[in-house]
């Protein structure tokens, strides 16, 4: 939930605390099933054992909201309790996260489906343990704003002009599944490159663009400075979501690991849920949100323990297609496994 507009300038001081880089064919239909807890896969299976040894996971994190649950989790003794000590490995942006994780340096990560692609492409090197957040209808992941001087109102208004982009990412991803959702066909959708969200930010209050696809909650700073929600994925909401996924080093070496990580990870989702209002320490210590935005903005929705549908898999396989961005599928069943998830 946005707030009002008297806070624009304090939410733009506050800002920086919260720009980690986001990320980051058959169309799914906008009817798609939800997701839900996919089958067992061809992956490492965890068969119940007790207890479980103790272990270290060091997950590689940038300072999204998305990472609320693991954050709280921590704070509230939940990884201990399963006999887990998480190390958090800073990255400032997605192309740091993935960095660390390739030379070895983390065992966990919350990346999304475009970037498990490229990950996945020759072999499986992670595996998708769960959701981390999912678009709901009533709260948005991803936002297609326009500037405060575009004249656009409307989705119609958007065919043809130049969308602020992250090429090659989650963030051109939902923006095409969005679009094409309402109406508009490949010729009327036009994007331009601006990796950084606060150079997209910057570009579309100044008007050097007239749109541009942002995060949340990065989207109430720029709502605040006078842009107008024309689309989001609170409309089609299988389209915007987070994942939890973990090396397949790791996973064939601490399946047990695993599974305490999402069992600690669904009672932090559970205490965030029963009560929002509750976590403005963590979310201050941690990066998670503008300080002006603190008390004002309203705390998503966090999922119940799910992991993408082949649906959802195959559309974002599609699409990296068309793009050119790889020739080949990538299997799901080597990628995704819902074995790990809590019953």
């Amino acid at each position: 939930m946005f707030p009002s507009l008297k806070l624009r300038a304090r939410l733009l001081a506050g800002l920086a605390l919260c720009l980690a880089a986001c990320s980051a064919a058959t169309p799914l239909p906008p009817s798609a099933v939800p997701p839900t807890a996919a089958p067992t896969v061809s992956l490492a299976t965890a068969a119940p054992t007790a207890p479980l040894a103790p272990a270290t996971i060091r997950v590689a994190m940038l300072p999204i909201l998305d990472a609320l649950p693991m954050y709280v989790a921590m704070a509230q003794g939940y990884f201990a309790a399963e006999n887990l000590t998480l190390q958090v490995v800073p990255a400032a942006s997605a192309a740091e996260r993935d960095q660390i994780v390739q030379a070895g340096q983390a065992d966990a990560m919350i990346n999304d489906l475009v970037s498990t692609m490229f990950y996945n492409k020759d072999k499986p090197s992670i595996v998708v343990v769960s959701f981390a957040r999912t678009a709901t209808p009533q709260f948005a992941q991803y936002f297609i704003l326009a500037g405060q001087n575009s004249g656009i109102s409307d989705v119609s208004g958007l065919k043809g002009v130049p969308i602020a982009v992250s090429d090659g990412t989650v963030i051109a991803y939902v923006t095409d599944r969005l679009l094409e959702a309402e109406g508009l066909s490949d010729s009327d959708i036009q994007t331009v490159a601006i990796p950084k969200i606060t150079d997209r930010l910057a570009a579309l209050s100044g008007g050097t663009v007239k749109a541009a696809t942002i995060p949340d909650p990065t989207a109430a700073v720029a709502v605040a400075g006078g842009a107008k929600v024309i689309l989001s994925d609170a409309a089609h909401p299988q389209y915007g979501n987070s994942l939890i996924s973990f090396t397949s080093d790791f996973v064939a070496r601490n399946p047990d690991a695993v599974r305490g990580f999402l069992a600690a990870w669904a009672k932090g989702v559970a205490a965030i849920n029963g009560d929002k209002t509750r976590w403005n320490d963590v979310l201050a210590k941690n990066n998670l949100l503008p300080a002006a935005l603190m008390g004002k903005y309203t705390l998503p929705d966090w999922p119940a323990a799910s992991v993408p549908t082949q649906a959802q898999w195959k559309d974002v396989n599609d699409w990296v297609k068309q793009k050119g961005l790889l020739a080949t599928d990538v299997s799901y069943a080597d990628s995704v496994n819902a074995s790990f998830l809590p019953k």
